[in-house]
């Protein structure tokens, strides 16, 4: 099978062997895969992954031994994959995630999974749009990791495919929420969603931003940058909550001053919801298409790597059947 890896910076096209299954595990065709930020990290260092990236996708079941109703059926995936013992396998000290640490990812034409972390996708949802699955349940779990009611006001900052995802999901629990970036073309994309926009003006800095806005209840740091949490730290009201979704290489320094004296409270948010994702789409809740900045076929995804990592770029979809 054809699959992409990553080398010191080159993006590698190679041929091997389809995955061989280990009890437990199942056999998927992948049918569509997304490029994640999370990948573009990982091209440039992030997590020192030496394997098959590639974490967002839609695939159907070919082999399935523990849970042969699933053959045949459309899946998306939970990609933390525990030791089996631990009741939280997104925190098991043993666990590999897909195409991130420890286990081969879905820029593959196969991949193996637990079959226990499959989820089969409604037929309502179309493929392209289940891709999204693994990032919205993301985006939603920003709700577990804050006490969030109607009338919170909330910021998120980073105007990237999970900003925009966060901030549109958010407006399904609170009415003010507004989303803080600086690509025109990313903004416009969450403007069509309904979305609050603030075009920030880098040069002036988060003080120019409070000026016009005010403090938040609740701040997102979805930057992807390592100095989205000063400006989330500035963002925050005085006993507020600022929620971390950033995942950079750099590491940040953050202003602990400032976090001490207005007594904030600050988290971390990574994986989500899968079922809660799905039926936010199927309900049509989000709508994920003007989030889809171009579709190419797996033969091509050099090209499209090239283009997910431009500035203006929001999803770049890899199409696995041509």
């Amino acid at each position: 099978m054809r699959v992409i890896r990553f080398e010191n910076r080159s993006v590698l096209e190679v041929g091997i062997p389809e995955p061989a299954l280990k009890p437990g595990e199942a056999l998927v065709r992948v049918l569509m895969a997304g490029i994640c930020a999370t990948d573009i990290a990982i091209f440039n260092g992030y997590a020192d992954f030496r394997g098959i990236p590639g974490h967002e996708f839609a695939g159907v079941v070919e082999k399935c031994p523990d849970r042969p109703e699933l053959e045949g059926k459309r899946v998306v995936a939970n990609i933390n994959f525990g030791c089996g013992r631990c009741a939280d396998e997104k925190h098991c000290k043993n666990r590999s995630v897909l195409g991130i640490r420890n286990h081969d990812g879905a820029f593959a034409q196969y991949c193996a999974i637990p079959a226990k972390n499959l989820y089969p996708v409604p037929e309502e949802i179309e493929t392209r749009q289940a891709v999204f699955a693994e990032p919205l349940a993301a985006a939603l779990a920003v709700t577990c990791r804050v006490p969030i009611d109607s009338g919170s006001r909330i910021a998120v900052l980073g105007d990237g495919c999970l900003g925009i995802l966060c901030a549109a999901g958010l407006r399904q629990y609170a009415r003010s929420v507004t989303l803080l970036g600086r690509h025109p073309a990313k903004m416009a994309a969450a403007e069509k969603q309904g979305i609050n926009i603030f075009p920030v003006d880098t040069h002036a800095g988060p003080e120019d931003a409070v000026s016009r806005l005010g403090t938040f209840d609740i701040t997102v740091d979805a930057t992807g940058n390592a100095d989205g949490i000063n400006w989330c730290i500035h963002l925050t009201r005085p006993k507020g909550h600022i929620v971390v979704k950033t995942t950079a290489v750099e590491p940040s320094k953050i202003d602990l001053a400032a976090i001490v004296v207005n007594e904030l409270s600050l988290m971390g948010s990574r994986c989500g919801d899968l079922p809660l994702a799905l039926n936010f789409l199927q309900a049509g809740k989000i709508n994920v298409e003007p989030l889809v900045s171009a579709t190419y076929p797996f033969s091509e995804f050099k090209r499209a790597f090239s283009r997910a990592m431009e500035k203006e770029t929001l999803k770049i979809l890899i199409d696995f059947s041509c």
